[in-house]
This record gives C-alpha cells, sequence and structure tokens, in this order.
C-alpha cells in the first residue's frame, strides 16, 4: 500500500498566525487540491496529521474543527481526489501529550491503522516540527516551500535526509507522474 502523510495548515491550505477557527478562513493553497486527486488517483492513500492546539486554546471547538474538516474533505472530493483519514492532536504546547508534533504520535498512529512499513510513508509538512515527527517515526520528511516552508528551510536544522519540494503540486508530480 501506498501511504502519504500531509500537514493541513500551510501544506493543503493557507496558514494563519491566528489560527483557522472556522471553515470561511480555511482556504486552499493553489494546486494543492488538484494534487491530492493526483495522488489518490495514483492509488495513495492520503492521510492528514495536523496539530490543533486551537482548541485546548478555547478558540473553536470539536465541532468546528469538524465543520472545517468537511469542507476540507468536499473541496478534495470536488477535485477528484480522497482524504482516507484526518488524525488531529487537540492539546496545546504545554499538554506534554505523545500526539502533538513534533513528538511522533500522531504518525505512530496513522502508521499502524494503516499497518503501514514507515520507511515506505512520504510525510509532508511546512514546519521543522512536522519533519520532526516525520522523522522520529520512521517515515520519509519533505519540506514544501508553502506556508511557513521558506522560514523552515532558512533556519536550517532539518532531519537528515529531507528532500525540499516547492509545494503540494511538485510533489505529486514526483511521486504520482
Amino acid at each position: 500500500m501506498k501511504l502519504i502523510i500531509l500537514d493541513r495548515d500551510g501544506v493543503i491550505n493557507h496558514d494563519s498566525d491566528a489560527y483557522i477557527k472556522t471553515p470561511d478562513e480555511w482556504l486552499p493553497l493553489p494546486g494543492s487540491l488538484e494534487a491530492i486527486a493526483r495522488l489518490s488517483r495514483s492509488g495513495y492513500r492520503v492521510v492528514v496529521a495536523t496539530n490543533q492546539s486551537g482548541i485546548a486554546r478555547g478558540l473553536f471547538d470539536l465541532a468546528m474543527l469538524a465543520s472545517i474538516h468537511a469542507k476540507l474533505l468536499q473541496a478534495v472530493a470536488a477535485a477528484g481526489g480522497r482524504i482516507d483519514a484526518i488524525f488531529f492532536c487537540p492539546h496545546g504546547p504545554a499538554d506534554g501529550c505523545a500526539c502533538r508534533k513534533p513528538r511522533p504520535g500522531l504518525f505512530l498512529e496513522v502508521l499502524g491503522r494503516f499497518n503501514a512499513a514507515p520507511a515506505e510513508v512520504h510525510a509532508i509538512g511546512d514546519q521543522l516540527r512536522d519533519l520532526q515527527a516525520a522523522h522520529a517515526a520512521g517515515c520519509r520528511p519533505i519540506l514544501v516551500l508553502t506556508g511557513k516552508g521558506q522560514a523552515t528551510m532558512a533556519n536550517g536544522g532539518l532531519p537528515p535526509d529531507t528532500v525540499v519540494r516547492v509545494d503540494l503540486a511538485a510533489v505529486a508530480a514526483e511521486l504520482a507522474p
């Protein structure tokens, strides 16, 4: 089975330092929906793994997050793609949970649920914590330069063997030619 794990904010949709708190604030990045569709059509199982500390911060609740994700799923389906699952961490940075990236808990859950070999799984993110979590879980990290990706690359310290691509569309073009 081919499996790919995507971060949400900054990879699929525009990111916001004020958090994505409503479906109206969720806006896809150019080419991202088509990239997911391309991956889906070529046999990839596409999973989203995202930190959502806005829940712990009281900025939105689980019902609102479900509405945001419903918009995401609908937009991907309208582009001809499919997201097989969305995993999220609702905790804040000080909660000490195992699921908040850069810890690998979300990735380990995904790998277990899909019975996937980590070394065969690509994990795409725009922040160092995405790549660190992927690396810690044994996945193959890919940094995209959308969202906070350019700043992440400029700051350095990427995990070993991190691949850098301009955006999710470039990743899809390479993995699903």
